[in-house]
């Protein structure tokens, strides 16, 4: 399968990865920060030989780059069989006292990045299942905070909601098409989003531990789809 993973450099994003990598599907990765970028792909190329793994660095906030990155996939002939609209950003605040902006960039980041993307490839995975049959599975990261408010959400919680509602949309719209839609809600994950904290004591997850649910998914039958994904640490996020 070939694979498209945004936000891929850190984290979820290159947990997700490295669990498609270790069985054998090709990667086509995209991330804002250049370097980082391309030493995962080098990490990854060097852990898996033999892999292939593509990598271009845009800005997904922007959409004149999401617009780059899905043409530069699309020049490239790539039929897509995977992609996982996890590019995000966490900024905490509360609607009262929050910089000005912070909406718009928690938007554009956490839903407009994935809503203008996965407009830009649709076309050709409609295609491709109406020419050979292939059909896609397109994975939108959401979160517990899409779920439920909490105090210091503020407009990341916003944009999580907002996120939650395209991927319904969007599965009701794919259904006719034979392309599978999953929404995932991950709980506290060990991320950079954490800072310092101290897991020594596994208190919450690991971004494995999301990567591996994901890839479950996405090896089922044509006919079973997981539409969501709830996964909180066993004893409650923080």
């Amino acid at each position: 399968m070939n694979v498209i993973i945004t936000g891929a450099s850190r984290g979820i994003g290159k947990a997700i990865a490295e669990v498609f990598a270790a069985n054998g599907h090709a990667l086509y990765l995209c991330s804002k920060n250049e370097v980082s970028l391309y030493k995962t792909m080098e990490e990854l190329l060097l852990k898996y030989p033999g892999s292939k793994i593509k990598a271009k660095a845009r800005d997904l906030s922007k959409k004149d780059e999401v617009e780059n990155f899905g043409q530069w996939l699309l020049d490239n002939g790539i039929r897509i069989d995977v992609l996982v609209n996890n590019a995000g950003n966490f900024l905490p605040g509360s609607i009262q006292n929050e910089d000005a902006g912070v909406l718009e960039e928690m938007m554009a980041v956490n839903v407009y990045s994935a809503y203008h993307l996965t407009r830009k490839l649709l076309p050709s995975m409609v295609k491709q299942q109406q020419v050979n049959g292939t059909r896609g599975h397109i994975f939108n990261m959401c979160s517990i905070a899409s779920l439920a408010a909490y105090s210091n959400g503020g407009s990341y919680s916003i944009s999580k909601f907002a996120m939650n509602g395209f991927s319904k949309n969007l599965r009701e719209e794919m259904k006719p098409h034979h392309i599978k839609v999953t929404a995932v809600f991950p709980g506290a994950v060990m991320t950079d989003s954490w800072g310092d904290y101290d897991n020594s004591a596994n208190r919450i997850m690991e971004a494995e531990d999301i990567a591996k649910m994901m890839y479950a998914s996405s090896q089922l039958s044509p006919q079973a789809c997981v539409e969501e994904i709830l996964i909180r640490p066993q004893l409650g996020d923080l």
